[in-house]
């Protein structure tokens, strides 16, 4: 089980807008009802996702994955302005991993974090991975960081401490996860584009969150 402890701070970091909630929503919403300060940083523009739809053109979809997850987050109590967007490349982040580095180092620089929820290092994801490697270099006294995992939906690492959800916050995570409409099928035209299927929100959605412990 995690135990979370009384932390001052949480900054959680995601490498494409909605990875967010799948990973941390309800971690992020219980600390929030706390009193915790909660920033978030978006690492990718998340345009990668429906290259070729005519209707989402890249500046359109972007502007939208913003709007759900400012939306999403609002709803649990983190303010748009503790929502921050580094739009670099998605799909391509390992070529601006530089750049990535320097923003997630302004984040934690600035506001002196306690916890920090990160991707985990082992997922799927090429621009998860990236943003892991990012993460681990970045080294300040007194930082505790957890890891969760995203793809593939539903894998439970080695050595996860899970926290269990009740049966209103994982239907509250359900409704999150599906008010990303971007992702959740609203896009149509473009054949190759991304969809999460029903089995991947169920995953996404299960009655636990999972988290590593970083110790490094």
């Amino acid at each position: 089980m995690l135990r979370v402890g009384s932390p001052k701070r949480l900054l959680v970091v995601a490498p494409h807008p909605d990875d967010e909630v799948i990973g941390a929503y309800t971690l992020i919403r219980r600390l929030r009802r706390c009193g915790v300060a909660v920033r978030v940083v978006v690492v990718t523009d998340g345009a990668a996702s429906h290259p070729s739809s005519l209707r989402w053109p890249r500046g359109r979809l972007v502007a939208e994955r913003r709007r759900e997850s400012r939306r999403a987050l609002h709803r649990i109590g983190v303010a748009a302005g503790a929502v921050a967007f580094l739009g670099l490349p998605d799909g391509r982040l390992h070529t601006r991993a530089a750049a990535a580095r320097r923003g997630l180092s302004r984040a934690i620089g600035h506001v002196h974090m306690t916890l920090m929820a990160v991707p985990f290092e082992g997922d799927d994801h090429p621009d998860h991975r990236t943003v892991a490697a990012c993460v681990a270099a970045l080294r300040r006294p007194g930082l505790r960081k957890i890891a969760y995992p995203v793809w593939p939906a539903g894998q439970r690492p080695i050595g996860a401490k899970i926290l269990s959800l009740t049966a209103q916050e994982r239907l509250a995570k359900r409704h999150a996860v599906r008010g990303y409409h971007t992702q959740t099928g609203r896009i149509t035209d473009d054949p190759q584009g991304f969809a999460m299927t029903r089995q991947q929100i169920a995953a996404f959605t299960r009655p636990c969150e999972m988290f590593v412990e970083l110790h490094r």
